[in-house]
């Protein structure tokens, strides 16, 4: 849906709503294009369906900021959420851990499950693969639960995380 703003209403009247959400009745097109100008604000079709069609003041660039907000939220829902992998070692610094761990907490925040994976280099390197991506998982409880225990198959160490809510 594309927003119709400012010069592309060519309705002689609307019905106009102020930038606080009054009614201010029906006005004519030029008139709640000369008030939006005054008020630095722009004037917004909201519906195409009546007549006089509904319009509103909104402050300027508002309307741009809430229709991309808009596709970007249709988008998501059209979309299902992807997968992502975020991979360790399991003899990380704590500096690179805590890098992992908002990576991992930025992605189940906009929706995406995190497969959180540690390559094993040797035998050795199993339990504290278990350890880091326990601690992890831990880390991650505000915004995310587990949706797998931790795995250890031959050349990795797994756990996936969904996002909460």
């Amino acid at each position: 849906m594309s927003l119709i703003m400012n010069e592309k209403i060519k309705s002689k009247e609307v019905e106009l709503t102020g930038i606080d959400g009054e009614s201010l009745g029906v006005v004519a097109r030029d008139e709640a294009l000369a008030m939006a100008k005054r008020l630095k604000a722009d004037l917004v079709c909201t519906s195409l369906m009546s007549s006089p069609p509904p319009c509103k003041l909104v402050s300027r660039g508002e309307a741009k900021r809430e229709q991309t907000q808009q596709k970007r939220e249709e988008r998501l829902q059209e979309q299902p959420a992807k997968e992502k992998e975020l991979r360790l070692s399991a003899s990380i610094e704590e500096h690179d851990y805590d890098t992992k761990r908002r990576q991992a907490e930025k992605l189940l925040a906009s929706g995406n499950p995190v497969l959180l994976v540690v390559r094993l280099k040797g035998k050795q390197e199993q339990v504290p693969a278990k350890e880091l991506l326990e601690r992890l998982a831990a880390d991650l409880k505000p915004v995310g639960s587990k949706a797998t225990g931790v795995q250890v198959s031959g050349k990795q160490a797994a756990v996936r995380i969904n996002p909460a809510g």
